[in-house]
């Protein structure tokens, strides 16, 4: 047996046992959740038991033995080897079932990546109640949950080109079964430190995700998959979320939320049998069967770069090499458009982690009860489910430009009626909640790879590394509010939300680019005038 083949093997059992060690210790806080059957699983001020003491001892070395296990050999040299490789499918290659699978299999990943987050919201009455605290204490929890997943959002992409994109996802599964003791904690202090766990493995899982596809998918058909695996995996995130709890919280309690990501965790390290590592990352590693067989599978090709030449396929990875002075996003030719982006994403961040995180408590706090407006969220998702479809159809055949602002004028129309509900202070919420839920999920789908198309080559990863960070950052100046008591009534959130969002529908209609049909290579400084590359062909 070769020297590779033994450490391959010995870095399986290592990533085996960690995932079993994970499990096993979150299995051991059970016995403390199920004690608390008999008075609504309230577990607040219990001790905890040395069963308990030693399950966070398995999770913290379980997780450590599987980040082992996942890690390659000879980083260095690989790094080297992977800034001289690109691999791309051929332009306009036609779509197999090696596509749609991994397709399929990035979406249910995304589904799971997303849940954890938007459960947050659903949380928070229950813990409110169980723990004594107020409203802003307990805000704690997703504003450090958010801070962590911009912390993941960073760590998660050097350790997507340390591990490997399939590597650095199946890291987050281990992460999220780790999490799943928050259903467990007597106090609001091990949930606030869980939830920022939590929130670094969520962080960095839908750039890891769009990395692997930029690396997978013929360029002709890049955009709309991207438009279409984003936009899926946010909106069936959030029903996921609202249906869980409109099923299980009444049974549960609000804690069942945080103990789902067991089940699910295992679920998306089952899932990594249906997504293949990245060819490049295998040839880096000198893996080059492997790294072949993945490239007959999705009909792709690799080859050398030449000195001074970036990869093409880092169009929405976690940065690129650059060369020279440190490149600028605020120039005279890109300030308008950086500025239209960095709003639109911020919007994105208030309406979808402050709106929507405080919608559920709202709800309760005008007579809903927790299961109905869960219940009502969950039906508000569903609606949003075919707007993706339509989403991507335009991003791909009609204009990548108007179709952003489309989806942020559907925002700013559920944000304008749900101040004009607010206002008459009654109503049937579903139909508003629907119409912001769609506008928000269509706009996370379409920003990111909408901003990766608009940059030249030398600014691209920097670009859209700082879009989706402002996506994150609304949600944390929007739960500081929280925290300093400051939450505004639903209805004044509602108008202040619409003032960034009209400012980055006015900032897209005047300085966005049709990129539609768009060749790159003329977004380049030295490129006059922008020329167009044939219209690409139906398929």
């Amino acid at each position: 047996m070769s020297l590779e083949a033994l450490t391959d093997r010995r870095a399986s059992w290592a990533f085996g046992l960690g995932v079993l060690g994970v499990t096993i210790g979150v299995l051991l806080h059970l016995p403390m959740f199920w004690m608390g059957r008999d008075n609504g699983f309230m577990l607040a001020g219990m001790p905890m038991d040395p069963g308990m003491i030693v399950g966070m001892f398995l999770i913290v070395s379980g997780i450590g033995a599987a980040a082992y296990g996942l890690l390659p050999s000879r980083i260095g040299d690989q790094m080297k080897a992977a800034a001289r490789i690109t691999v791309v499918a051929p332009e306009d290659a036609r779509l197999g079932p090696a596509h749609w699978s991994l397709m399929a299999a990035l979406v249910v990943a995304l589904v799971i990546d997303v849940m954890k987050p938007a459960s947050l919201g659903f949380v928070m009455p229950g813990m409110v109640r169980e723990y004594g605290v107020t409203k802003a204490e307990a805000s704690l929890v997703p504003f450090f949950a958010l801070v962590g997943t911009v912390a993941g959002s960073l760590i998660w992409g050097v350790l997507a080109d340390l591990y490997g994109r399939k590597a650095s996802i199946l890291l987050s599964a281990v992460v999220f079964i780790g999490t799943s003791i928050c259903g467990a904690m007597p106090s609001l202090a091990w949930n606030i430190g869980m939830c920022f766990l939590m929130g670094a493995g969520a962080g960095g899982m839908l750039p890891v995700a769009y990395a692997l596809l930029a690396e997978t998918m013929p360029s002709a058909h890049r955009g709309w998959v991207l438009v279409l695996v984003g936009g899926l995996g946010a909106v069936g995130g959030y029903f996921a979320a609202s249906g869980c709890s409109t099923l299980l919280v009444p049974f549960f309690s609000w804690r069942i939320l945080w103990l789902i990501n067991l089940p699910t965790g295992l679920t998306l390290v089952l899932l990594g049998g249906l997504i293949p590592e990245s060819a490049k990352f295998l040839l880096a590693r000198g893996r080059g069967a492997e790294a072949r067989a993945v490239m007959a599978r999705f009909g792709a090709h690799s080859r050398t770069l030449v000195e001074g030449e970036e990869d093409p396929t880092e169009v929405i990875g976690h940065g690129s090499s650059h060369q020279g002075h440190a490149p600028k996003l605020w120039t005279p030719d890109l300030i308008g458009r950086t500025a239209a982006l960095t709003t639109a994403a911020t919007a994105w961040g208030f309406v979808n982690f402050g709106l929507l995180l405080w919608l559920p408590s709202d709800l309760v706090a005008h007579g809903y009860s927790m299961g109905a407006s869960s219940r009502l969220l969950a039906e508000s998702a569903l609606f949003a489910v075919p707007t993706v479809f339509v989403c991507a159809f335009m991003y791909s055949r009609w204009s990548t430009k108007w179709s952003l602002v489309a989806v942020i004028g559907l925002t700013l129309g559920g944000l304008a009626w749900v101040l004009l509900l607010s206002a008459k202070a009654g109503g049937d919420p579903l139909l508003p909640v629907a119409l912001l839920i769609t506008g928000s999920n269509g706009l996370l789908a379409i920003l990111l790879p909408y901003a990766a198309e608009c940059y030249p080559l030398r600014v691209r990863g920097r670009a859209t590394g700082l879009v989706a960070a402002c996506t994150k950052g609304g949600g944390v100046f929007a739960q500081a509010l929280s925290i300093a008591a400051l939450t505004p009534p639903l209805g004044l959130a509602a108008a202040a939300i619409a003032a960034p969002t009209l400012l980055a529908l006015g900032l897209v209609v005047r300085f966005g680019v049709e990129t539609r049909g768009l060749d790159l290579r003329s977004l380049e400084p030295d490129t006059h005038p922008l020329q167009r590359a044939p219209t690409r062909p139906s398929s």
